[in-house]
């Protein structure tokens, strides 16, 4: 009898919860990615030989077009997904040259933690999104 070992695909991504005056920038994914119309903590996945905060610093160049300082640990969750398991490691990251400019995403918002229940997150993003509207101490 043969076991099914199926193992969904593991995904490490990064997220950025890049703050300015007090508001945090949520971008929505667009048409042509997975998850079209969710918002997210922009960033993406760790290449190899990466560490988390050296890709998180790479994505926001590629992603946003503007580079940040990458900051402390936020939320790592995993979630699973039809296309496979997810886990997001997010940190708080802080604009050091450039604005962010869309080049991937539909739309980005500047949001107060108060605000950031008023989008719909891509589940994978909730759990840091829960704790920064708990905490709020930005």
């Amino acid at each position: 009898m043969k076991v099914n070992s199926y193992m969904p695909k593991q995904i490490n991504v990064v997220g950025a919860v890049l703050v300015r005056d007090g508001k945090i920038l949520a971008a929505q994914r667009s048409q042509a990615m997975s998850l079209p119309g969710l918002w997210e903590f922009p960033g993406g996945k760790i290449e190899p030989g990466e560490t988390p905060e050296q890709a998180l610093a790479r994505e926001m160049k590629e992603e946003l077009l503007c580079d940040v300082t990458v900051g402390e640990h936020v939320e790592t969750t995993a979630y699973e997904y039809d296309f496979g398991v997810v886990t997001l490691t997010t940190f708080y990251t802080q604009l050091v040259n450039g604005d962010p400019q869309l080049t991937e995403h539909s739309a980005i918002k500047w949001l107060a933690p108060a605000e950031l229940r008023d989008v719909e997150w891509a589940p994978a993003d909730v759990p840091a999104v829960d704790k920064l509207v708990r905490t709020a101490s930005l």
